[in-house]
């Protein structure tokens, strides 16, 4: 194993004695690829296994944590965005080695690269003022990805000068852009709550968005338009017995929800110690046993509702709203500001948006609605399509977990307490899952 730089051999010892075990198994389960970690338990271990998943765009059917005591064991069942096992050696790999390695591996590191942040009230067109300032400044976007909810924006943008090809170090430059985006995010009515930074942080893209918009308070708002009826349902309650409290979730299903709800338990201070996820069609059905990081229970109404609020939140700031948009061509100076202009001129409003650039080529997905919120008339993207270039722009199908190959699945945890699962029958469905007990 070679060892980061930054370790002594103190810690290089103790790695080597909790070392995570990870078994990947193709054999238990009809449909999908059983994941098994095992190791010493630390704050956090669960977000870093879920993240490595999530990373890979694995879709987890179904999921038991324990990590009681000192130790941690965690199955997942997983399978690829086309519903089938793994099969590729080399995805197999990756999975052993991030997972056997996440007691140490740090967060992917832009270097070369400058990191804005930005936070603000969202507003039709916003996006193209951003990119069209970040073009006349000459600066290259390299990365990028937006989320809006309840009438905020968060964006983490990642650039470099457009001249010299290196991140931007002048002191100076650096205040144009920070004091020449502010005043574009302020706009007439959001003086105090705009921001924009330059960050030196490593934090996971997708986990420090949630943490922005978690600064934000964007839980707090209420959404100016909600184009979809089916919100999250999520309730709390108390398991004092065993001094828990117990975290019912139930909503669609979609990739990457373990890990936006797991991200923001983590980040709000609570362990989890128990938990089981199932999905059913296009429904997942998710129970957590939590405490705070000191041990205790939730102790209050008040921070009960708090934490329903901030996981509704988690769950529906990736819940794409609109018509997906893929953008494929040679990447140029000025494109994105050109591209957004386009969108803003025509009426539609960009919900999210996720921007790369690999070898010369960008590789852009936005996700647009009408002006309001409602669904774009498809005259008018066909219009924009026209202007930006048929083949360069292209319309996609928002992608599905695929569910229908899935075996027959355990009796889905109730919401509300409705079926609620005692925790001595968890702990021995999770073991026996495990294959440390027998049935």
């Amino acid at each position: 194993m070679e060892w980061p730089p930054y370790l002594d051999e103190y810690e290089k010892l103790v790695i080597r004695m909790t070392t995570p075990r990870v078994m990947i198994d193709n054999a238990a389960c009809a449909n999908s690829t059983r994941v098994s970690v095992d190791s010493a338990r630390k704050h956090g271990i669960l977000l870093e296994a879920v993240q490595v998943l999530t990373d890979l765009n694995l879709s987890i059917k179904k999921a038991y944590i324990c990590s009681d005591g000192r130790w941690f064991m965690d199955v997942f069942h997983v399978t690829d965005l086309n519903g089938n096992k793994l099969t590729d050696e080399s995805v197999i790999n990756c999975i052993e080695q991030s997972l056997g390695s996440i007691h140490y591996t740090r967060s992917k590191c832009f270097d070369g690269l400058t990191a804005l942040e930005l936070t603000g009230t969202d507003r039709v067109g916003l996006l193209s003022e951003v990119f069209a300032v970040l073009a006349d400044l000459q600066c290259n976007v390299v990365e990028s990805k937006m989320w809006t909810h309840n009438g905020r924006i968060a964006s983490l943008i990642y650039l470099k000068d457009n001249d010299s090809g290196f991140p931007i170090e002048d002191s100076q430059k650096i205040e144009r852009i920070e004091a020449r985006l502010r005043n574009v995010l302020k706009g007439d009515n959001d003086i105090r709550s705009a921001k924009t930074t330059v960050s030196m942080d490593v934090t996971h893209t997708e986990r420090r968005l949630h943490q922005m918009m978690f600064a934000d308070r964007d839980y707090e708002r209420k959404p100016i338009i909600r184009t979809s009826g089916d919100s999250p349902m999520v309730t709390v309650q108390d398991s004092l017995e065993r001094g828990y409290s117990v975290v019912n979730v139930q909503c669609k299903d979609r990739m990457k929800l373990l890990f936006d709800i797991v991200c923001t338990l983590t980040d709000m201070e609570y362990v989890v110690f128990h938990a089981t996820i199932n999905t059913a069609g296009d429904r997942a059905y998710l129970e957590f046993f939590i405490r705070h990081t000191d041990g205790t229970p939730i102790s209050s109404e008040a921070e009960k509702q708090r934490v329903i609020l901030c996981l509704q939140a988690a769950i529906e700031r990736r819940a794409s709203e609109g018509v997906r948009l893929e953008l494929c061509t040679s990447d140029r100076q000025g494109l994105l500001a050109d591209v957004t202009r386009t969108f803003r001129e025509n009426g539609l409003n960009v919900t999210r948006a996720e921007i790369s650039t690999t070898g010369g080529t960008a590789l852009n997905v936005f996700y647009v609605t009408d002006a309001i919120g409602n669904p774009a008339d498809p005259k008018l993207i066909e219009a924009v399509r026209e202007r930006i270039g048929l083949s360069n722009l292209k319309v996609k199908e928002l992608p599905l977990i695929n569910h229908q190959k899935a075996e027959r699945e355990e009796p889905a945890v109730g919401v509300g307490g409705a079926v609620l699962l005692s925790l001595g029958s968890l702990v021995r469905r999770n073991l026996h899952n495990l294959g440390l007990i027998r049935s």
